[in-house]
């Protein structure tokens, strides 16, 4: 099941659809938990993107913290200027901010990426 939620968001998110290590975009999730806040669960997802590759414009039911594990990662905020950041920064989207992710080194990228977000909603939504 947990593979299966791995494809069908890489698929959302523009990535292949090939169920390997290779793809040019793959989450794993990591951790799913509820938490005080009545409504709402903790999600925590690794992303790890191929040279050059985007993750498109998207938000989310909730906050996100992105942590970048290793490589560059370009962060594009609606309404912001882009901000690049390197293995241990870290980067906070509020609830709803439209945002896309693109690896901009030579090598691969991750992200250690967190959510708190609203219980049974989707966790990415294409923009529209």
């Amino acid at each position: 099941m947990k593979m299966i939620q791995a494809i069908a968001l890489a698929l959302v998110l523009g990535g292949a659809a090939a169920a390997h290590a290779e793809q040019p975009l793959q989450r794993t999730d990591l951790l799913k938990s509820d938490i005080d806040v009545p409504g709402h669960e903790v999600v925590q997802v690794r992303v790890d993107f191929a040279p050059g590759v985007l993750a498109p414009s998207h938000t989310h039911p909730g906050e996100e913290i992105a942590f970048v594990i290793e490589g560059t990662l370009e962060y594009q905020l609606e309404g912001r200027q882009p901000v690049t950041l390197k293995a241990g920064q870290s980067l906070f989207i509020p609830t709803g901010v439209t945002h896309s992710a693109k690896n901009v080194g030579s090598g691969k990228a991750s992200e250690l990426a967190t959510y708190i977000v609203r219980k049974g909603a989707p966790l990415v939504v294409p923009a529209k």
